[in-house]
C-alpha cells in the first residue's frame, strides 16, 4: 500500500506492507501526475515505518521513482524507518539513484520526535544527524 499526499513543503509518501513491482509502478505513474503541478523546488517526507523489505523487482521501480522526484525538483527528503534492514535497503537505493546526498534517515524506534526532526530537515535544512 502507498499514499501520496501534497503538503505545504512538497509531498508526503507513505509505504506499508509488501509492495509488488506492479503496485510500485502504479506509484511511479501516480507520482508523475502529482509532480506535474509541483513547485520548482520541494521537500519529500517518506513514512516507511510499516514497509517490508522490497523484492528486487520493486527495488528497480523504486529507483525510477526516486530519480523522477529528484528530476522534478526534490531538494531534500527524509525517510522514517522502523527497522535497520529497511534503512540499509533505502540507503543503498538512494546511493544507486543519486539522491543519497539530499536524503536523511530517521529511526522512529529510536527518535521519539521523528516527525518534527524530519520536517526540520526538509523545510529548514536542520540535519537530524548533526544533533
Amino acid at each position: 500500500m502507498y499514499a501520496i499526499e501534497k503538503q505545504p513543503f512538497g509531498f508526503k509518501l507513505v509505504f506499508k506492507g509488501c509492495i509488488s513491482a506492479s503496485e510500485m509502478q502504479r506509484w511511479v505513474d501516480e507520482s508523475r501526475t502529482a509532480l506535474s503541478s509541483a513547485p520548482a523546488s520541494f521537500g519529500l517526507f517518506m513514512d516507511m515505518r510499516d514497509l517490508q523489505p522490497l523484492p528486487p523487482e520493486s527495488q528497480r521501480v523504486m529507483l525510477e521513482g526516486q530519480q523522477l522526484y529528484q528530476r522534478s525538483g526534490m531538494r531534500r527528503s527524509v525517510v522514517i524507518i522502523q527497522t535497520p534492514s529497511t534503512c540499509m535497503q533505502f540507503t543503498r537505493l538512494a546511493q544507486e539513484s543519486g539522491i543519497h546526498y539530499w536524503e536523511r534517515y530517521i529511526s522512529a524506534e529510536n527518535t521519539p520526535d521523528w516527525e518534527a526532526k524530519g520536517r526540520a530537515w526538509i523545510q529548514n535544512a536542520v540535519d537530524p544527524d548533526a544533533s
